[in-house]
């Protein structure tokens, strides 16, 4: 992301415009930019789900993701970028985090 590195405590859920729903774990800066996107009616709507998330050990793994993959959202955005969850491993992360966290999936 930034040259410095991002910590994620959240747990948010995003609505793209067409209306897909999807789990991100991120952090205040994240979903600042999320909101933004919103206004800008780059993505339909960001929800925080839950706030000071454990540092666990797949939170840990999925922070690297990001941190290695990933540039920080700039304030002039005129896209939203989702970021890839198709590898099993960051599918089992997310999935492992909303567990713990007591996050029902949406089905």
């Amino acid at each position: 992301m930034n040259a410095e590195k991002q910590e994620l405590n959240l747990i948010e859920q995003i609505t793209l415009n067409d209306g897909t729903k999807y789990y991100e774990i991120g952090n205040i800066f994240l979903n600042g930019r999320a909101e933004l996107a919103a206004e800008k009616k780059l993505i339909k709507e960001v929800r925080i789900l839950k706030m000071n998330i454990p540092h666990s050990t797949a939170v840990s793994f999925y922070e690297d993701y990001i941190n290695n993959n990933y540039e920080m959202p700039s304030l002039d955005m005129t896209e939203w970028t989702v970021f890839d969850h198709s590898d099993p491993k960051v599918q089992q992360v997310i999935t492992d985090t909303l567990k713990a966290n007591n996050i029902k999936i949406d089905e």
